[in-house]
């Protein structure tokens, strides 16, 4: 997303400092508002530090929209316009020492006028996005291979020459809103790509104006114990045979996969017929595109047999799973970023309930092959 180029773009100073020079603004959600004691709290973007922004009679409000960036066009409004949510750039003297900042001017992005920004991301990413694998990379032009996810797995170019924005999910988050600006050389193949751009008339390559990339895994595992109290899971990795301590957070998703459904890809899984009818089907194969574009969601479904299955869409759809849910034994398949640690991961997608999935995947010397059953980019376009 470019939410933030309309506050960079204006030619104020945010974090790009020089150790020498103190910084002058601090950029963040609004997290409360104290109307009587001129203060609010800001979490800021580059580290979740809670600031404490000291409002004065003098202190200048002014709200732009998401994807402007003349400060002219700028509306001046009050304190009472803001809102917990409301995204801000707050200039003054920033104290690191103490979190602080004595206010002089706070420039404002409204939480509606940032859901509406998000609607048309969204939308565009659905429309003109793509996702896949890289699969090459020509660092002298600048261009990169990319195998799309769907039936035919087809490959595609991506112009990358004049990309404005290229970010790299953060090792704790598939989340739009938590990726990192990043150089077009940290790419490397084998990675997960997201790409928003014009395709050329024949569909072979792209012209990317924002790419968004990310190393990711899938692990199947079973449960060794559980930690409710902070969160964490001990599961053996069916593949190395080694403990993996596997860390969840409010912003995995949690799902435990129902029998019949379970019971239903089994059976596609070894190549039976599925029954007519069989509770799942039509909800998980109904082929709607997430927002990332096509076949960014759409294409095999588990076990490689084709079909419209959009996997995150059916995951969303199932019941949640708790950690208390869990005893020693039972099966997992688990998202996660590739680390420098694999005996130490965050799950972006876990899901129980897959002893019969796992029972009928076909072993590659002895190792489960999870084929198509990709957890790997939990999102879209912009969240």
């Amino acid at each position: 997303m470019k939410i933030w180029v309309t506050f960079l773009a204006l030619g104020f100073s945010s974090y790009a400092q020089t150790p020498a020079t103190p910084a002058r603004s601090v950029i963040g959600e609004i997290t409360a508002i104290d109307a009587a004691a001129k203060q609010m709290k800001l979490k800021a973007d580059k580290d979740s530090s809670i600031y404490t922004v000291n409002l004065e009679d003098r202190t200048a409000f002014l709200r732009v929209t998401p994807g402007e960036t003349d400060l002219k066009k700028a509306a001046r409004i009050s304190l009472s316009d803001l809102g917990v949510g409301d995204r801000v750039q707050a200039f003054g003297a920033v104290s690191e020492e103490a979190k602080t900042v004595p206010a002089r001017t706070v420039i404002t992005m409204t939480k509606s006028d940032l859901a509406r920004k998000h609607e048309q991301d969204a939308a565009e990413w659905q429309k003109r996005g793509i996702a896949g694998v890289v699969s090459a990379l020509n660092p002298e032009s600048k261009e990169i291979t990319v195998t799309l996810r769907g039936r035919d797995a087809q490959s595609l170019i991506v112009d990358a020459s004049s990309s404005p924005g290229i970010k790299r999910y953060a090792p704790d988050s598939v989340k739009f809103s938590d990726a990192k600006p990043a150089e077009l050389t940290e790419v490397k193949v084998g990675d997960n790509i997201r790409a928003l751009g014009n395709k050329s008339e024949d569909g072979a390559r792209m012209k990317a104006e924002e790419i968004v990339f990310g190393s990711f895994q899938t692990i199947a595992g079973t449960v060794v114990s559980t930690d409710p109290a902070t969160g964490a899971i001990r599961v053996t990795d069916l593949q190395s045979k080694k403990p993996v301590t596997v860390k969840t957070t409010k912003d995995s998703v949690m799902r435990t996969l129902p029998a019949q459904m379970a019971q239903m890809m089994a059976m596609r899984m070894r190549g039976d017929a599925a029954p007519a009818g069989a509770g799942g089907a039509t909800a998980a194969s109904d082929g709607a595109q997430r927002p990332g574009g096509d076949s960014a969601g759409r294409g095999r479904g588990p076990g490689g047999r084709g079909g419209n299955l959009d996997l995150a869409q059916m995951i969303e759809r199932m019941p949640p799973l708790s950690l208390t849910d869990l005893k020693p034994g039972d099966a997992l398949i688990i998202s996660s970023a590739k680390g420098t640690d694999p005996a130490n991961i965050t799950a972006f997608t876990l899901v129980g309930g897959v002893e019969p999935f796992l029972a009928a995947a076909p072993r590659t010397a002895g190792v489960v092959n999870l084929g198509a059953w990709n957890l790997e980019i939990g999102g879209g376009g912009p969240e």
